[in-house]
């Protein structure tokens, strides 16, 4: 912020310098020359003027006085010039007179500085006409001014006045140096003083960033120095304020994340023993139900079945209390999971087929290992398969397992229901389901879909969903084989067709 601050000053401040200079320096530029114009044409026209009235008042008549007069007129004209001013006298084109007088030129190269332009304004009779010309030689600016000389016996002659203009050049190159210079100077002030005030307001914004920062890093006591009554003093009150109020409110959010983590490990603990009890008289009327009327014998195997239902329930609430605390513990090794995607599709084949549901496996050529926690891994594809199979409505269920450099994915695709878009959003929550309505067949708790992300964070993995109503559902997990991570190039589509699934038999083996 304060460099682009001090950046839009520089460039605003050049800008204004170089046009307010530029103006300064042409209004200086225009007054100077037009005084020294001015000062010259009087000065021409005075000394024309007199030279005029020389030659009127003049009695010389033969050809050699009229020479030596035009010699003094030449050397008179001069004097009064100085070395400031050049002189030239040439003889008007018009002039046929028998008498030839030799002209003065102050020096032969200034004869080339008047234009045949100038000429014929003189020759026209134009009062008193000037040009602007450079200096031969040096290429300095100069001025020439022209007039008529007519004498009676020698006809008309041109005189021209040359004045350099190099000491108003000379003032001018000084003036814009001073201009140049001044304009540096208050630049580089305006800069220390852009940089000073931007400093005052930018060091409260980054001590207010770093302890932003602090704050979001869990340290939570961190908070600004208020120093005054100002603004920044007020952003600074408001700010620890807001902290304190996140302090408070995370503080009370904690506490009770923790009281309801608690909670819900001592429950299940809790519930373990007299579940227990209840478990070991239910084998008991489990294993004798034979004995038992047709209704009891029903009521001992529906007991049976929930008390299953319930030790996986606490079993899963257990597991996500663990995770919620931060405790699960994973034990790495080195795994191809097409072994562990098979063995689980194998555990689960014959109550899929007691559904009508065929579950096909296809693994990609070569070996598709990687570091995992092999129990979790297979519990998030135990999970996968046990909710395709639940709800593909007696189609098949395919499984493709495949792998690249950097990662290696399982994709579960069922065709039966399928998920809306807002049912894609929700289908990791806890104890969620797509139907409420519609019984489970499976025995699922509600937490496995839920268990089984968790799982996969836990590997520094993905696991994703898709469905399409009607078209089914299908969950992709990606698992990293090194520290470099997933990559950008998934390792199969999430959204896999039927053909997709067939093709890749091509380069491995349906089992």
């Amino acid at each position: 912020m304060q460099l682009r601050v001090v950046t839009t000053v520089l460039v605003v401040g050049v800008g204004t310098v170089l046009v307010l200079g530029a103006f300064v320096l042409g209004q200086i530029r225009d007054g100077l020359i037009e005084t020294r114009v001015d000062r010259i044409l009087a000065e021409s026209a005075r000394d024309a003027a007199s030279a005029t009235d020389l030659v009127g008042a003049a009695t010389a008549a033969t050809p050699g006085d009229l020479q030596q007069f035009m010699n003094n007129l030449y050397e008179s004209l001069r004097t009064v010039g100085g070395e400031s001013r050049g002189l030239v006298i040439l003889q008007a084109p018009q002039n046929d007179s028998d008498v030839i007088l030799t002209a003065g030129v102050s020096s032969p190269e200034l004869v080339g500085v008047i234009t045949p332009e100038m000429r014929t304004a003189v020759d026209e009779g134009v009062a008193q006409p000037w040009q602007y010309v450079a200096m031969p030689g040096t290429g300095e600016p100069g001025l020439v001014v022209g007039s008529t000389l007519p004498f009676r016996d020698a006809g008309d002659y041109e005189l021209y006045f040359v004045y350099s203009l190099a000491d108003e050049q000379q003032t001018l190159g000084l003036i814009q140096q001073v201009l140049i210079g001044g304009g540096l100077v208050l630049i580089g002030l305006v800069l220390i003083q852009t940089w000073t005030v931007t400093l005052q307001v930018v060091r409260p914004v980054r001590h207010a960033a770093k302890v932003a920062s602090r704050l979001a890093d869990g340290l939570l006591s961190e908070r600004m120095t208020v120093r005054g009554a100002d603004e920044m003093a007020t952003l600074a009150t408001t700010f620890n304020d807001m902290a304190e109020s996140l302090q408070r409110q995370i503080t009370r959010m904690e506490d009770l994340s923790r009281l309801q983590r608690r909670f819900v490990s001592d429950v299940s603990h809790e519930l373990r023993t007299p579940l227990t009890t209840i478990r070991m008289a239910s084998d008991v009327l489990h294993d004798r139900r034979e004995e038992f009327a047709p209704e009891v014998a029903r009521s001992a195997e529906l007991l049976a079945n929930q008390i299953d239902r319930f030790e996986v329930l606490l079993s899963d609430l257990l597991e996500m209390s663990r995770i919620d605390a931060g405790a699960a513990q994973l034990e790495f090794e080195t795994v191809d999971l097409a072994d562990v995607v098979e063995d689980e599709v194998e555990a689960i084949r014959h109550a899929a087929s007691g559904l009508g549901v065929e579950v096909r496996l296809h693994v990609a050529a070569g070996r598709h290992t990687a570091s995992m926690d092999r129990p979790r891994v297979g519990r998030i594809v135990r999970n996968l398969l046990s909710n395709a199979v639940e709800h593909a409505q007696g189609g098949a269920v395919d499984v493709a397992v495949a792998s690249h450099q950097r990662a290696v994915a399982v994709v579960v695709r069922d065709y039966g229901l399928g998920l809306t878009p807002a049912q894609v959003d929700r289908v990791f929550d806890r104890f969620w389901r797509a139907d409420a309505a519609r019984a489970r067949t499976m025995g699922g708790t509600g937490l496995g879909l839920s268990i089984a992300r968790e799982d996969a964070q836990l590997h520094g993995g993905r696991l994703e969903a898709w469905g399409q109503p009607g078209e089914g559902a299908s969950f992709r997990l990606t698992l990293p084989r090194t520290a470099r991570g997933l990559g950008q190039q998934p390792v199969l589509p999430l959204a896999m067709r039927a053909d997709e699934f067939t093709a890749l038999d091509g380069h491995g083996a349906a089992r």
